[in-house]
């Protein structure tokens, strides 16, 4: 029984990026709130209860990562392109609510996302919920601010 649930687990993990292609245009106005300032438009105002963290703050927190759980709400697609934390529930920003059971309680919880504007959603819902949200991280910010991001690179398709 183990051996299947993990099986089935592969599954989803690797069919994962071909289902969220499915439902890219319902993530690209999630995409556009989040895409860098430019010279013309202004960075979108961070307007979450949960507070936006800097390196320095989630820095302090990975020091100890036996109190926490990060869950990373990108598509699969963003993590291999820009990166994230080597280890992390990723539970995409539309299936949170469905996922409530698999995250723990008894840790503190971060989101992630590329500017943290789709994770400071996801952290008001959590703490909605009871779940004990300390904060939000934007990996690019985080990286811009000298973080290091891990490369996950995707992989090679079976012939």
């Amino acid at each position: 029984m183990n051996k299947t649930i993990k099986l089935a687990f592969l599954a989803m993990l690797f069919a994962a990026p071909v289902a969220m292609g499915a439902s890219h245009d319902e993530h690209h106005k999630d995409k556009k709130a989040e895409a860098p300032a430019t010279a013309a438009a202004p960075a979108a105002e961070y307007k979450y209860k949960t507070p936006k963290l800097n390196r320095a703050q989630f820095d302090e927190l990975l020091a100890k990562p036996e109190q926490l759980t990060i869950i990373d709400v990108r598509r699969p697609d963003e993590l291999t392109t820009k990166g994230g934390f080597p280890v992390y529930l990723s539970i995409q920003s539309t299936e949170i609510e469905k996922s409530l059971a698999y995250i723990p309680k008894d840790r503190n919880v971060v989101t992630v996302s590329n500017h943290a504007g789709r994770a400071g959603a996801a952290a008001d819902l959590l703490a909605s919920k009871g779940f004990k949200v300390v904060g939000a991280v934007g990996a690019q910010n985080y990286e811009e601010e000298g973080g290091k991001l891990t490369k996950i690179a995707p992989p090679e398709p079976k012939k």
